[in-house]
């Protein structure tokens, strides 16, 4: 008999899913004390599988003492409440439920409109106090108002379908979204800055990343209409709650309603919490009856499936593969997602890809490849965990092509990896990998230049003019900054030149600009490579 802990006060459908096997014994535990991770690492050594929601932290603690633990569900998306990275050198599966809140988290959103265009909840308080101010809490209809909704990924999907069913027009900003794509769900794709000027409502359905951290601040709300009402159910992270509650009370904006905060939950004093024109849900997005037992369920049935029958589903860390492939394809799996990790942080942008393997890189299992690619260059663009199980379907959502080749030639190399990005323009449009003495990753070529670089840890990857200097100026920099060079790898072609240099700490953003300031320097870019 397997053994699995339940927490978090989930579904009793887990426990119910899971018990009827018949070959799996359940123990929910509430226990607050339990959620210490001094506790939970004391008798964590007695069961095969754990099932979370966000309350109980899987730390390294916990995993030390975890000696039969094989498999970590949980019963959402985030994992940020487990040591990935820890339970993967452990050779611990970490599961989690995609997709389940989806829906109730996009119903939540149509909810805060409505009752934002109508005034619902002041109109509630205003009458709990004995008023009746009919006249002043006049709302807005909805029919006709176009709604922009920043971020076209799943939940910002079902958000258009549901407006469009009120009859809203709908417009959506998203870099990683093709045109094509979005007119398949009659939905108008334009610039961020237009999206902005152009709606009646905003809706943020975006991920934590460096690109969106505050992207709701005094500048872009500037550019909108007056009289925009926002709403947010994505990051806390993603708006700037001063500059919002300075233009709601201002008027430029009419109003706003937040399920989201940088810190949960928001200390009670903050000056926007008693602005009456905004709105608040602690974080209601995904609290529904359904979605809760979905998401309990599904993973439930997923620990069940692994424990049983060895069947990995919706893993964030490990593919679904034998061991004895793994050993054989690791290195090139490894490769293959740094590459598309590398691509992915230097575009920033969505491209039709085609992936040429060629020699004896042909004749592995290319769909696993493929897949770990698409992995690296999708994890830089969300903050949502991507495996290789979810990555091609993923690509399809965005409306990314994704073409594979094999070629007998060799270039030079016993085997390679070739990932273009058709189209692309600005910055390197492909890049070849191979592995050295089986087992030694390394990037050949960077767009059009040929070179022998490692690909891990921290890198500065920088384009400049061939002149003389340039790496002087760039080991001085860093220098001056104490960030010690690991390794400095330079390829050059028609009067232009490429360094890779591998850092043992990560630089900040002004030192990037510092770079991009010294001379004969063209592009300068920070990448992290696990």
């Amino acid at each position: 008999m397997f053994k699995v802990m339940i927490r978090d006060n989930m579904s009793l459908e887990a426990k119910k899913r899971l018990e009827s096997t018949g070959k799996i014994d359940v123990v929910v535990d509430n226990s607050k004390d339990t959620g210490n991770a001094e506790v939970l690492s004391g008798i964590i050594g007695e069961f095969h599988g754990i099932a979370v929601r966000s309350g109980t932290k899987i730390t390294d603690q916990v995993l030390k003492n975890a000696k039969n633990l094989k498999v970590i569900g949980r019963a959402g998306v985030g994992v940020d409440n487990i040591d990935v990275q820890t339970a993967t050198k452990r050779g611990i599966i970490v599961m989690n439920a995609p997709g389940g809140n989806t829906i109730t988290t996009a119903e939540h959103t149509i909810s805060l409109l409505l009752s934002l265009s109508r005034n619902i909840p002041q109109g509630t308080a205003s009458l709990r106090a004995g008023e009746w101010e009919k006249k002043k809490l006049t709302g807005i209809e909805i029919t006709g108002k176009t709604l922009g909704i920043v971020g076209l990924g799943q939940i910002g999907r079902v958000v258009a379908e549901r407006a469009q069913g009120l009859k809203m027009k709908v417009i959506a900003s998203d870099p990683f979204i093709s045109k094509a794509s979005a007119g398949e769900l009659n939905v108008k794709l334009v610039s961020f800055d237009e999206l902005l000027a152009q709606s009646d409502f905003i809706t943020l359905h975006v991920p934590r990343l460096k690109e969106t951290a505050g992207m709701i601040n005094t500048a872009s709300i500037k550019k909108m209409k007056p009289g925009v009402r926002i709403i947010n159910c994505s990051r806390g992270e993603i708006v700037n709650l001063d500059d919002l509650n300075a233009a709601v009370e201002k008027g430029h904006i009419a109003g706003a309603a937040l399920d989201v905060f940088p810190v949960e939950p928001p200390d009670p004093s903050l000056p926007i919490l008693k602005n009456p024109g905004i709105i608040f849900t602690p974080h209601l997005g995904a609290s529904t009856g359904e979605a809760q037992d979905k998401v309990a369920i599904m993973i439930a049935n997923q620990i069940a499936d692994y424990l049983i029958k060895d069947i990995v589903t919706n893993a964030v860390n490990f593919p679904s593969i034998s061991k004895e492939v793994l050993a054989h394809i690791g290195p090139h799996l490894s490769l293959s997602e740094k590459m598309g990790s590398l691509m992915g942080q230097l575009i920033r942008k969505i491209h039709d890809i085609t992936i040429i393997y060629s020699g004896e890189t042909a004749k592995l299992d290319t769909r696993l490849l493929t897949h770990a690619a698409l992995k690296g260059m999708l994890s830089s663009f969300t903050d949502k965990p991507v495996n290789h199980i979810n990555a091609i379907e993923l690509a399809r959502e965005k409306g990314i092509s994704v073409k594979e080749t094999m070629s007998q030639a060799t270039d030079d190399f016993t085997g390679l990896i070739k990932i273009k990005l058709e189209g692309c323009k600005n910055g390197p449009n492909e890049i070849w990998g191979t592995i050295f003495g089986k087992k030694y990753p390394r990037i050949v070529r960077l767009g059009t230049i040929y070179m022998d670089a490692i690909p891990e840890g921290y890198m500065i990857v920088v384009r400049n003019n061939d002149k003389p200097g340039v790496i002087g100026n760039l080991g001085t920099l860093l220098g001056k900054h104490d960030i010690n060079i690991g390794r400095f790898q330079l390829g050059r072609r028609g009067g232009q030149a490429l360094c890779m240099v591998n850092i043992d700490t990560p630089c900040d953003e002004n030192i990037v600009t510092e770079i991009l300031s010294l001379p004969n320097v063209i592009s300068a870019c920070q990448v992290k490579l696990s």
